[in-house]
């Protein structure tokens, strides 16, 4: 293997030649893309710490207002309780003041009823008292005929 000299020297000579014509047209481009991709990518990484940081302060926000939501929820149930109740009340205070008033309009109504068949009694027993002592005082009066007519009386009683 013969090393030529003069070769190598050239291929040196073309390599420090391409490496100063890349370190003064192309290394700093690549440098400075390099340098943009990697602040692009830290921002990419930022922004996304931000959205977590964004996305975890909305979830507690809404957990707040879940919490508040259900216990909103169980206020107005208990309000909407407390208000059955009271509606529920009144209505059985309205419901007994009817009851007791259509007993009592019953009550009196059975008293009139009472006091008309009181009346018509004592009048039915008059009449048949009237009718009856003038059926005696009309008939000559034995003891045969006095007990017939008693006994007749008493019967007419006992179908009034």
């Amino acid at each position: 293997m013969n090393i030529e000299i003069s070769q190598v020297i050239t291929q040196i000579i073309g390599f420090l030649i391409t490496v100063w014509l890349l370190k003064k047209f192309a290394w700093k481009p690549l440098l400075s893309m390099m340098d943009e991709r990697r602040q692009k990518i830290v921002d990419e990484f930022q922004h996304i710490d931000d959205e977590k940081a964004r996305a975890a302060t909305l979830k507690a926000e809404y957990e707040d207002k879940l919490k508040n939501i259900e216990a909103e929820r169980r206020k107005k149930i208990a309000e909407a309780v407390t208000e059955a109740n009271k509606i529920a009340s009144e209505i059985k205070a309205h419901a007994q003041e009817e009851a007791h008033g259509i007993v009592a309009r019953t009550a009196e109504q059975v008293d009139r009823d009472i006091a008309k068949a009181k009346v018509q009694l004592k009048e039915d027993m008059v009449n048949i008292t009237l009718a009856a002592a003038e059926k005696i005082l009309h008939e000559k009066l034995d003891d045969k005929k006095e007990r017939e007519l008693i006994g007749n009386f008493i019967a007419n009683i006992e179908k009034a």
